[in-house]
């Protein structure tokens, strides 16, 4: 059996695929002692090996963690509103950023958003060159999971709607209903996994998901009469959005693992 080799590379945790076709076209990958070449299929004997420029040219890809405020979309820019990576510029890092590396104009290019936040949304994102940890983050095989803070209100017909109750949903909030966010909500014709879900205070859930489906949270909420009015992303994996102040970022630490 054969597979692409830029799939082997991205297997073997070395790099993503997109990353691999480019090593390949720099002539930094061989095959068996020979140079590879671009679609090239692999057999589970074969012997790659990657060059040293590849590695040195990975490790100075950075790693950037964002509070994202409200109004900032993840990814490219649309409708008017501005990508949440115009804010990396030297003037919003975290003063209290550990880590040495010294800011330079190239860190702030071709960074990917690895899972995002929608426009309403706040808290931790994750901007990154690096392959490797979008496929950590969002890899059709991750079990990363992610922790979000939502404030809610009872909101049975829509937010506009008869019965809206703003103070002490939980009380209520049917307790089946919020089973049925722990477990049993389709969305799109697709079944979603098990999250935790629980409350914080009267007012605000801690939902914590393995999956991103779009807008899932809010469409969720809609599923049992809740409606979100605000929503906060605090953890991804091991890292923690922690003290860092909206708008401003830091880079991921040398030691630190989603």
């Amino acid at each position: 059996m054969t597979i692409r080799l830029n799939k082997r590379l991205a297997e073997l945790g070395l790099c993503s695929r997109r990353e691999a076709d480019d090593w390949i076209a720099r002539g930094w990958v061989r095959v068996n002692g020979q140079p590879a070449v671009l679609g090239q299929l692999v057999a589970a004997a074969d012997r790659v090996e990657v060059a040293a420029p590849a590695r040195a040219q990975q490790r100075q890809q950075v790693t950037i963690l964002l509070h994202k405020p409200v109004g900032y979309v993840s990814g490219q820019p649309e409708d008017g509103h501005p990508s949440a990576a115009t804010l990396i510029r030297p003037q919003t890092r975290w003063r209290e950023d550990r880590s040495p590396r010294r800011f330079e104009p190239a860190h702030a290019r071709g960074l990917a958003p690895a899972g995002r936040l929608d426009i309403d949304s706040t808290g931790l994102l994750v901007l990154t060159q690096d392959g490797r940890v979008a496929k950590a983050i969002v890899g059709e095989h991750t079990s990363v999971d992610k922790e979000y803070l939502v404030r809610v209100q009872w909101a049975p017909h829509g937010p506009r709607g008869p019965g809206v109750v703003a103070r002490d949903v939980q009380s209520v909030l049917p307790a089946d209903r919020l089973a049925r966010l722990r477990h049993g909500l389709v969305l799109d014709g697709v079944p979603l996994r098990p999250a935790q879900v629980e409350w914080v205070n009267p007012e605000q859930l801690r939902f914590v998901l393995r999956e991103g489906r779009k807008r899932q949270i809010r469409r969720m909420c809609e599923c049992v009469g809740l409606h979100v009015v605000g929503l906060k992303r605090v953890r991804i994996g091991r890292v923690a959005l922690g003290a860092l102040p909206p708008g401003q970022w830091r880079y991921l630490g040398e030691h630190e693992r989603f």
